[in-house]
């Protein structure tokens, strides 16, 4: 919570939603409903490095495959460029290595798309 003019704020967060599927990035904004106050939104990781360069989100809601640059590639360059950056990968591959994968290049968590309920209460944890 945030004082502002002796008034109690919530404090709400930027979110970048990286996803090649526009009717789950749909799904996914509606899940972030109430957590963020401000969603941008791109299909490929070429352009979430762009867009997280220029916009500094509190959270990258990353896809793992993707057309141009998969979420792990995007994931690691990113957080080579900025280290504090939080990625959450969401995915529908549930695999050890992915999930190794995803740890090695810097993410801050894993989700599947069959549980997006866990979206909202992870981000609303964080």
């Amino acid at each position: 919570m945030i004082l502002a003019d002796n008034k109690q704020v919530d404090a709400m967060m930027k979110i970048l939603i990286v996803e090649d599927n526009q009717p789950m990035r749909r799904i996914i904004r509606r899940m972030v409903n109430g957590v963020a106050d401000e969603v941008i939104e791109c299909s490929d990781g070429t352009q979430a490095f762009a867009l997280y360069a220029e916009q500094l989100p509190d959270w990258v809601l990353m896809d793992v495959e993707m057309a141009e640059v998969d979420g792990i590639s995007a994931t690691r360059r990113i957080r080579a460029d900025f280290p504090d950056a939080n990625i959450l990968i969401v995915t529908n591959y549930d695999d050890a290595g992915l999930r190794e994968a995803a740890n090695e290049a810097g993410a801050s968590g894993f989700i599947l798309k069959d549980n997006l309920f866990a979206l909202h209460s992870f981000l609303q944890g964080h």
